[in-house]
């Protein structure tokens, strides 16, 4: 069942949707960890989350570039997405790998600043790339874009 990444696309928290299906928050604990859930609690769910069961129980959660999310992000964001990852699907994964390389190799390099000027600079210009990707990173999870099912 794909509801936690429903969830998620709708920027609901568990005790939203808790409220707006009419569940208790740790029913919807239980089932976004696997566990099945009852005919009644699937209908609540879908009807809260305005999706119909089949899709509440799909294996993996589909989003492709005609995608409300993708259609709503604002041009530019767009762009931006693509220029930087390279892809027209960009996944959260790679977000996260390029932000945590850049820190990493921006701090080093910062380090390194103490003995060569020229690597202070390139520490710094690491550390704004690393930022820019935490910046993407916040925009794809604000609209939701993201293409692998991890988020948050």
């Amino acid at each position: 069942m794909i509801l936690k990444e429903l969830r998620l696309s709708k920027h609901l928290s568990q005790e939203q949707l808790a409220q707006m299906s009419g569940l208790n928050v740790r029913t919807i604990q239980r089932i976004e960890s696997g566990s099945n859930a009852s005919l009644e609690s699937q209908k609540c769910l879908a009807a809260a989350l305005d999706v119909d069961i089949t899709t509440l129980n799909q294996e993996k959660f589909k989003m492709d570039k005609k995608s409300d999310n993708w259609e709503a992000l604002p041009f530019i964001l767009k762009c931006w997405f693509v220029f930087n990852f390279l892809q027209v699907k960009p996944s959260r994964r790679s977000a996260v790998r390029i932000e945590v390389t850049g820190h990493i190799s921006g701090f080093i390099f910062c380090c390194l600043g103490l003995i060569n000027e020229a690597a202070l600079a390139g520490g710094l210009i690491m550390l704004s790339i690393a930022y820019l990707y935490h910046w993407l990173r916040w925009q794809g999870d604000k609209y939701g874009i993201w293409y692998d099912s991890e988020s948050g």
